[in-house]
């Protein structure tokens, strides 16, 4: 999708958030930048949560934001971190580092800056199922260094992955998937901005078919609106229903078995980024793929993968690790 994403576009205010419960925690923390622990399913809008807090509580949220998703780290290589452009300013004659110290050190530095307005500056933390509990222990000493000056969010799915001490010094709030009801309020916000043709039926659909993930459901409503002009319930089953991501996915496969592993993991991000998946629905995605194309033991042990990744993922570490683990195995000779 080359289009502006409207989950970027429009992004929703402190007061446009769906959960009742998780936005008057938010309000509260504009005034008292207390650390938090952001809990919730994928999509439910734990990001967009943290950002419009950001944008409520500084003057200049541009810089006084500082977002780290821990699949850039934890996901890459080193080279790919080195080369990223917001962290290369922080490790510039630092190749010798190893990965995790990295890592601490680009936090640090975050946490260490002095805020461009107003007392104290705020740094998301996302994904945070996927930190090591060394990584951890380096960050409550670096929340416990410039708490004065530095409120820390963490995203995560899965809270029981942080270690006790970084657990006691957040307030934590839940972020529920937001319901059909509360999704088609937010797709009829963001179509009428946009000028787009719709109806209610239209609306409800895209809101099924994202099933509780409203970043899915934004992203789908878009593809509709830009494939067909408008929001309609024919209009919706006609794109949704005939979105295939096969090609996609084989693109992928094909790279991953031809070892071109970076080509393959960015696929996969746009799976789960662009279009808005989740891990195991990448997984099937895979499996509709892999039956198509393989037969005997290479389809067994296609199956004996995505079953082994599946219950990784269960355990909440990052469904974007895990996938592509399974791209470079089928990138390996046997």
């Amino acid at each position: 999708m080359d289009a502006p994403l409207w989950t970027e576009t429009h992004a929703p205010a402190l007061e446009e958030l769906s959960q009742d419960d998780a936005r008057e925690y938010l309000a509260r923390a504009v005034d008292e930048p207390i650390n938090l622990i952001l809990q919730g399913p994928p999509g439910c809008g734990k990001t967009a949560a943290a950002r419009a807090l950001a944008r409520e509580a500084h003057d200049d949220p541009d810089n006084d934001l500082i977002e780290i998703n821990v699949a850039d780290f934890f996901g890459r290589t080193k080279t790919e971190i080195k080369n990223d452009p917001r962290f290369e300013h922080f490790l510039v004659g630092r190749s010798r580092l190893s990965k995790r110290d990295m890592i601490n050190h680009v936090l640090k530095e975050s946490a260490s800056y002095a805020p461009v307005s107003g007392t104290y500056k705020t740094i998301l933390l996302d994904n945070a199922e996927d930190v090591r509990e060394d990584f951890q222990q380096a960050l409550r000493r670096i929340m416990e260094q410039h708490h004065r000056t530095t409120q820390f969010i963490i995203g995560t799915r899965q809270p029981t992955k942080l270690i006790p001490p970084i657990r006691s010094r957040c307030f934590p709030v839940s972020m529920r998937a937001p319901s059909s009801e509360e999704i088609v309020t937010v797709l009829e916000r963001i179509v009428e901005a946009e000028a787009v043709a719709y109806d209610p039926d239209g609306l409800e659909f895209v809101a099924g078919y994202a099933g509780g993930n409203l970043r899915r459901a934004i992203l789908a409503a878009q593809t509709t609106a830009l494939e067909e002009g408008e929001l309609t319930m024919s209009a919706a089953y006609e794109t949704l229903g005939a979105v295939g991501l096969d090609e996609e996915v084989k693109s992928m496969l094909d790279d991953a078995e031809a070892g071109a592993f970076t080509d393959a993991r960015k696929t996969l991000d746009d799976l789960l980024v662009d279009e808005g998946l989740d891990g195991e629905e990448v997984l099937e995605e895979i499996l509709s793929v892999a039956r198509s194309r393989y037969q005997g033991t290479e389809l067994a042990r296609i199956h004996r993968l995505v079953a082994d990744i599946e219950f990784q993922m269960q355990e909440g570490t990052s469904d974007r690790v895990h996938v592509s683990r399974l791209l470079a195995e089928l990138g390996r000779d046997d």
